[in-house]
């Protein structure tokens, strides 16, 4: 691909669709190669259109309003970040061959609804997952609940970062599960995943970039597994690498190199895998940079967000790990717009210490606002740095 001069007849233009935290490092990664970049959310001043050339406030599951935002900017490239988007549209363009979408229209369908992906892995691909079943009532939960068996988890088919997400210990709790991913769910839609759950031992993303080789060919990459920990099912801190075992890191990039060569298309996916010993079972996997990636930053040669910029313009990458760090997450603590930050330059004292404060225009309890990454001798010392440094940013009213 030929790389141009943004804002000239020249300029290849990426459409964010989904403009946070991710969009963001994504958007300021095209750049640095000269793309013209154009961030599209569903709220104003998202962290990503604070760094793009222009923006766009839409509701993203309206298609009329969506495929006019797309005809209107006529982008080369369409990169979905968030699961409540009018994937129909995206299709439509695609087949049109009016642009890219990243990595292709199907995968985005697919991933962004969870019994599409699961069928594909498990069904299709005969995968080993958990024990799952799709509910589309109470009563069916409660069925589904019953076949995989308790305790179990609960999420809405499309949702992201936990929302809507219950672990349920017993049947008087599945009224409860069913009404809160109910409330939870990017659409408007009633249907649930119940999954059994997994005696493991942790759980890792494997970062799995498809790229072009030297030769024209699509080939397919792994960074080092990262090690993450969930509260609630949103990531709260990660570390690179996790130690594992050979054959597990060798089952758990068949499990990879599978799910994603059969999504297709070029980037960064963020495949979710459960481990214990040597045995692996897919999760989830996500067509993007994940969130507990954010660790690359501190890392990796290229950061995740550098390695998705680079693949899906058709450009070489790297993989390689550089130092081992970690990433701790840094929460709002409070309801309310435009809130300010104490405590950075206690937390920039730490030693290796880094912050991304992601700009988001308001605050709430359990909202990522912030993250801290920091480097170490081990996993160990570089959690502990980040965590301190991550404890250190204060966020307070304005």
């Amino acid at each position: 691909m030929r790389l141009g001069t943004p804002l000239s007849d020249t300029a290849i233009r990426v459409m964010l669709l989904g403009s946070g935290e991710l969009g963001k490092e994504v958007a300021i990664e095209l750049q640095r190669l000269g793309a013209e970049v154009i961030a599209v959310d569903r709220y104003p001043n998202a962290p990503a259109m604070q760094v793009a050339h222009r923006s766009h406030v839409i509701p993203m599951t309206d298609p009329q309003v969506l495929n006019g935002v797309i005809m209107a900017e006529a982008p080369h490239i369409i990169v979905p970040e968030i699961e409540a988007i009018a994937t129909d549209v995206l299709a439509h363009i695609e087949a049109a061959g009016m642009a890219t979408v990243v990595p292709t229209a199907r995968a985005v369908q697919l991933t962004m609804n969870r019994e599409g992906i699961r069928r594909l892995a498990a069904e299709e691909l005969g995968l080993p997952t958990s024990p799952f079943a799709f509910a589309g009532s109470a009563e069916e939960l409660g069925a589904g609940a019953a076949t995989v068996g308790y305790p179990c988890f609960v999420k809405p088919v499309m949702s992201s970062s936990g929302k809507g997400q219950s672990f349920v210990e017993n049947p008087d709790e599945i009224a409860d599960a069913w009404a809160y991913a109910q409330s939870a769910g990017r659409v408007d839609t009633a249907r649930v995943i119940v999954e059994g759950r997994i005696d493991f031992d942790f759980e890792i993303t494997l970062l799995t970039v498809r790229s072009l080789g030297a030769d024209g060919q699509v080939r397919t990459d792994f960074c080092a597994p990262i090690g993450h920990r969930q509260v609630k099912g949103d990531y709260v801190e990660s570390w690179q690498p996790q130690a594992m075992s050979e054959a597990a890191l060798a089952a758990s990039q068949d499990i990879a190199a599978k799910v994603t060569g059969a999504l297709g298309g070029l980037g960064v996916f963020g495949v979710e895998l459960f481990v214990k010993g040597d045995q692996v079972w897919f999760s989830e996997v996500s067509p993007r940079p994940h969130d507990t990636g954010l660790v690359t930053l501190a890392t990796q040669t290229q950061s995740e967000f550098a390695l998705h910029a680079r693949a899906i313009l058709g450009l070489p990458v790297d993989v390689s790990q550089r130092e081992i760090g970690a990433s701790a997450v840094i929460y709002g603590g409070m309801e309310a717009v435009g809130i300010a930050f104490e405590g950075v330059a206690d937390a920039l004292s730490m030693p290796t210490a880094d912050l991304r404060l992601f700009g988001k225009p308001e605050a709430f309890e359990r909202r990522r606002m912030g993250v801290a990454t920091a480097r170490g001798a081990t996993t160990d010392e570089a959690r502990e740095r980040a965590r301190e440094a991550a404890g250190k940013v204060r966020p307070v009213r304005g």
